[in-house]
């Protein structure tokens, strides 16, 4: 039995929840995981799963083994890279995630001139608008725009970006410029039902309170994109990130609304987890790629009239 493909197969099924979703994950036919990871529990004679027509669980010896199992595969891991000699020199894959639009806009075009400097350095870029978790998902390292919910990740603030409210110049010809976010409430809007999407968008208000304002979607769409263009097509007021439609707010496409009234903008990050010697094909990218984020968004903030804000060289635990 190879015991260190057994442990990965068990720690990937107490991962996923169940031996169906591990297996589809890691291809692997699910009759031959159950076996190993039978066969692993025969050898050890010991219980380390329990399993139900609807539930999976480990037993007390099995919490303990797949901790132990974990950190084993996590310095297999490291040495296997140090052998590579991914701590010698700046070589092999590097992942990386970040928004889909975002990550086409600015993203991209920094790892193409990354990948011409770095000829051992291959990337897989991986854009969602879901934020990946970067250690169960296998990414070295994510653009984050938002607060920083997870403590075990390394973070390097690279700017900040507005949330902007805007709509079409024929649009507002036809139904008149709102003057202050309640005004919302009687006109047109156009949604963005994506993984930060409320029912209600939020604005400050004069006395530094955030006010809640319930808005009538006539368009809900599940991407930015489809949202600035419908606001474009004049269907009715969004509420998207600034890149978002900082090319249409450039070409007079669309118009920025209610600017006095923004939230705090957000902070943007680049991650990565924390844990043991980075890699110089991580260091590398960090290195080339973090001020020439800052600069792309600090031109983004100058372009729409934005105070720069002053951008630190803050590498530390978020």
């Amino acid at each position: 039995m190879d015991r260190l493909e057994a442990m990965k197969l068990l720690v990937a099924v107490t991962e996923k929840g169940s031996f169906t979703a591990a297996s589809r994950d890691l291809q692997v036919p699910l009759a031959t995981l159950s076996r190993k990871v039978a066969d692993l529990e025969a050898a050890l004679g010991a219980r380390l799963l329990v399993r139900t027509t609807r539930t999976l669980s480990l037993t007390e010896a099995g919490t303990a083994y797949v901790a132990a199992a974990r950190r084993i595969l996590e310095q297999v891991e490291e040495a296997e890279r140090t052998a590579a000699g991914e701590f010698t020199a700046p070589r092999g894959e590097l992942v990386l995630t970040a928004p889909v639009l975002f990550g086409r806009l600015h993203v991209l075009p920094i790892v193409a001139d990354f990948l011409a400097a770095f000829a051992e350095i291959d990337v897989r870029l991986v854009l969602a608008d879901r934020n990946l978790r970067l250690v169960d998902d296998h990414v070295d390292m994510g653009v984050r725009i938002g607060p920083l919910a997870d403590s075990t990740m390394v973070a390097t603030r690279i700017g900040t970006m507005r949330t902007v409210t805007c709509a079409s110049p024929a649009f507002l010809a036809a139904r008149g410029r709102p003057g202050q976010p309640a005004d919302l409430t009687a006109m047109p809007c156009v949604a963005f039902d994506g993984p930060m999407a409320t029912p209600a968008w939020r604005y400050r208000m004069p006395d530094g309170n955030l006010a809640e304002i319930p808005v009538r979607p006539r368009l809900s769409v599940t991407t930015a994109e489809a949202a600035a263009e419908a606001a474009v097509r004049g269907v009715g007021i969004t509420r998207l990130l600034h890149y978002q439609v900082a090319g249409a707010v450039a070409a007079g496409a669309l118009i920025l609304l209610l600017e006095p009234f923004e939230p705090e903008p957000l902070p943007v990050h680049l991650v990565h987890a924390a844990h043991g010697q980075m890699p110089l094909k991580m260091r590398s990218f960090l290195d080339f790629a973090v001020p020439r984020l800052r600069r792309a968004l600090t031109r983004l903030a100058r372009g729409s009239g934005e105070r720069d804000p002053a951008l630190t060289d803050d590498i530390g635990k978020a």
